[in-house]
């Protein structure tokens, strides 16, 4: 069990002591797709959603998730987040890919925060916009890229994208 750091060496789950790591600059960067028809995605794009702006909720969402996200996984630690951005962009005619970017100076990472805000921007797409489309799908949710801390730099390498 030694090498799972959220479990003690009974196996029962803790929170990782960070307390003698050196605080440094953390970033991480995910992603999630929302597939949706192609008249849904117009009424995104001309903002036509008789719920508001659909991006700019999500946005927002999507923000506010990070913020909470050591109140939402279990044995995240609260981080005093210093950027969260969360952008979109038609991959195509179906696909909105959702992007977030966390920042912060600190003892851990900040992946789960990203992942955390690209998730509920996407969640948002779909709660704003399912009463035109009940087929909306949220696929690959995943870390992109992060940097800092004792593991260095991770970056997804480039792969195809399905159409």
């Amino acid at each position: 069990m030694a090498d799972f750091t959220h479990l003690d060496r009974s196996g029962a789950a803790k929170m990782v002591d960070v307390g003698q790591k050196q605080a440094t600059l953390r970033e991480a960067v995910a992603e999630a797709c929302v597939k949706m028809e192609a008249a849904t995605a117009d009424a995104i794009r001309d903002n036509r959603n008789k719920k508001g702006e659909v991006l700019q909720v999500a946005r927002l969402a999507g923000i506010m998730a990070a913020k909470r996200t050591d109140e939402l996984i279990p044995l995240c630690h609260g981080l005093p987040l210093e950027s969260i951005e969360v952008a979109f962009e038609f991959a195509d005619a179906t696909r909105l890919m959702v992007t977030a970017t966390a920042r912060v100076t600190a003892k851990t990472g900040v992946e789960m925060e990203a992942m955390t805000a690209a998730s509920v921007a996407a969640l948002t797409i779909y709660d704003m916009c399912k009463a035109i489309d009940r087929r909306m799908e949220i696929e690959h949710v995943r870390l992109m890229k992060k940097s800092g801390g004792r593991s260095g730099t991770f970056q997804r390498a480039s792969e195809p994208k399905a159409e």
